[in-house]
């Protein structure tokens, strides 16, 4: 079962953070909110899916040092800055940092749900994608530490004949080898199996 994405919002301004979770509660989307840079960060779980609707002026740490520090600590949370006084030069900035988004203030709500949506679908299906990749990956380190050798070679470019003679092995072993790494694998032909050595840093004719 998936977890439901919270929107995180981080503005000192009461008013501010009540009409934002207003707005996005309206929307049937979960939200949380905090009214400063510390609070945030004492109270998030790490790994937990959503994004930031972050203010960029705060009392103690600011935005952008939030944004600086969630960099720091390897925490990938997906920024929409709000501010009521930005500008080009603080957009750029704030984008460089892997921002997502940079809104003035007042944002019509129509707007902001519209980035905010937009913003949890890549998310989503950015996790699916990790998810699959890893499902993929776990396959290939569930072969044996011969069928890893075998299809190492074989993504190498290395023929049965030759793979036989380096591994000392008979041919007909290594065609049952390479045949339980196809299937183990899910791969159909040899590229897709190279594509999946490459998605998992395995690299081909690497020793195991």
């Amino acid at each position: 079962m998936s977890i439901q994405p919270c929107v995180f919002i981080v503005d000192d301004d009461d008013a501010v953070r009540d009409a934002l979770g207003l707005v996005i509660e309206t929307a049937g989307l979960a939200c949380q909110a905090f009214e400063s840079a510390e609070h945030f960060l004492d109270s998030y779980c790490p790994g937990k899916p959503g994004c930031l609707l972050l203010d960029v002026n705060l009392p103690g740490l600011s935005g952008h040092e939030l944004q600086a520090e969630l960099i720091r600590r390897n925490m990938h949370l997906p920024i929409i800055f709000l501010t009521a006084y930005g500008d080009i030069p603080m957009t750029v900035r704030a984008i460089k940092a892997g921002a997502v988004d940079f809104l003035t203030k007042p944002v019509p709500s129509k707007l902001l749900i519209e980035r905010i949506q937009a913003v949890l679908q890549h998310e989503s299906q950015v996790c699916e994608q990790a998810m699959a990749g890893q499902a993929l990956c776990t396959n290939l380190y569930n072969l044996t530490s011969r069928e890893l050798e075998v299809m190492s070679l074989v993504v190498a470019g290395h023929s049965n004949k030759a793979i036989a003679r380096r591994l000392s092995i008979s041919h007909r072993t290594v065609e049952i080898h390479r045949a339980r790494v196809m299937t183990k694998t899910g791969a159909s032909n040899i590229l897709e199996l190279a594509r999946l050595c490459e998605a998992c840093r395995l690299p081909p004719g690497a020793d195991h």
